[in-house]
């Protein structure tokens, strides 16, 4: 099953300049509890996805939200030249086919 059929909310945003934060929200705790535990969404899978060191990813878990944040360091700084995405939100995308 996707990520993108489990989750309630999946979005991201600029952390600062230099990070992007990745929100991924569940309706219910089973759905979180599943997707919390799957190593799809380690810092080494994450990582490998958005092409950063795993070392630069930080997975924050909060269950009473039913939530996960995803801290990782951003390949060119907001507003530089080659940024595509200035505000950082459409960077979510490619959680989207994660196989959970």
């Amino acid at each position: 099953m996707k990520l993108s059929d489990i989750a309630q909310v999946i979005r991201s945003k600029n952390a600062g300049p230099r990070r992007l934060t990745l929100d991924i929200m569940f309706a219910s705790d089973a759905d979180y509890q599943r997707v919390v535990q799957s190593p799809a969404l380690g810092a080494r899978a994450i990582g490998a996805l958005y092409r950063v060191p795993a070392e630069q990813v930080t997975i924050i878990p909060y269950p009473v939200g039913r939530a996960i944040k995803i801290v990782l360091a951003r390949a060119v700084m907001a507003g530089d030249p080659g940024d595509l995405d200035v505000y950082g939100a459409q960077q979510h995308a490619p959680l989207l086919g994660i196989e959970i």
